[in-house]
């Protein structure tokens, strides 16, 4: 198992020591006997799964209805999987190999975003808290800053950029060697992966919504920028990280074929959720036009029956 010492134990100032323990060869078996549930990540985890379901509970006991699929989303692939990359074994490997860190990656920054963001909380909670407690979460999501970092264009911006800035600077290798850093920039996936998402693909009501055609479009534009990534980092002539990976000493895992591995990873992955989702979001799109249309069915009728009404009582 890698465990990175955030105290420095070295007797230098300038240059503090990483304390390094070497993991056992990855396998099936690893992901499971690694596990860890002693992490802050966790205990964030089942508070958040504990109030969704108590939300749920709420809204169930006075008589109301709530999705199951909804539910299934936000606990399964949403919080489900965010525990798949952070909380199992794969955490003993994510400084050790590059791809792993790839997977926890994808999974962070866009599976888990999109269906945490299906699984509607804010709704779930403005139909569930008190009075006071709800008009402070409108106001929240009302706010200035709410409305600037949930803009489409600047979440795009941010969701683009953000991998760039890590992978090509040195922000990389101090994540590596600093635990802290690493377990930082987990969060920072979860929340890129939301402002992006959230505003395209969620039931939440936001502000400054674009219409469906503008996030298709968006969404479409996000796709060739994985692949650009993915292709860079696999015909890179430099390890990521510098000498992170080769001082290991791992005798399993050769630094540059994982470094391809990992490339291939955020290509193919990114690709594949991008169009998946843009499948979503069309249906998402179709079932809101043939609302729209029985809405305005139902006003004609109602225009209908009113005029109908007044010809009889003239």
């Amino acid at each position: 198992m890698l465990h990175v010492d955030p105290i420095s134990t070295a007797t230098s100032v300038a240059a503090p020591a990483v304390t390094v323990v070497t993991p056992p060869p990855f396998t099936v078996t690893s992901v499971f006997t690694e596990t860890r549930l002693d992490s802050w990540l966790a205990v964030g985890l089942v508070l958040a799964a504990g109030l969704y379901l108590y939300g749920v509970h709420r809204l169930r006991v006075r008589g109301d209805r709530w999705p199951v699929a909804r539910t299934v989303f936000f606990l399964g692939p949403g919080l489900g999987g965010i525990a798949a990359v952070t909380v199992s074994g794969l955490h003993a490997y994510d400084t050790a190999l590059l791809s792993v860190h790839m997977v926890q990656h994808m999974v962070l920054s866009m599976i888990a975003p999109i269906f945490l963001a299906l699984g509607a909380p804010m709704t779930l909670a403005l139909r569930t808290l008190p009075i006071r407690p709800r008009k402070r979460l409108l106001t929240i999501v009302h706010s200035r800053i709410a409305r600037v970092y949930s803009y489409p264009l600047v979440a795009f911006a941010i969701f683009v950029v953000n991998p760039f800035a890590l992978y090509f600077t040195d922000l990389y290798r101090y994540t590596l060697e600093h635990a802290w850093a690493h377990e930082l920039v987990h969060a920072h996936f979860i929340l890129t992966g939301c402002v992006f998402f959230w505003p395209l693909l969620g039931l939440d009501p936001l502000p400054g919504r674009w219409p469906y055609p503008g996030r298709a479009l968006l969404m479409l534009l996000s796709v060739p920028f994985h692949t650009v990534l993915g292709l860079t980092i696999m015909q890179s002539t430099t390890l990521f990280g510098g000498d992170w990976y080769p001082s290991l000493g791992l005798t399993w895992s050769d630094p540059w074929e994982d470094q391809v591995v990992a490339g291939g990873i955020l290509w193919a992955g990114g690709e594949f959720v991008s169009v998946t989702m843009l499948a979503v979001l069309v249906v998402q799109w179709m079932r809101h036009a043939e609302r729209e249309a029985r809405r305005i069915d139902r006003e004609l009728d109602r225009q209908e029956a009113r005029q109908r009404a007044a010809e009889t009582a003239a």
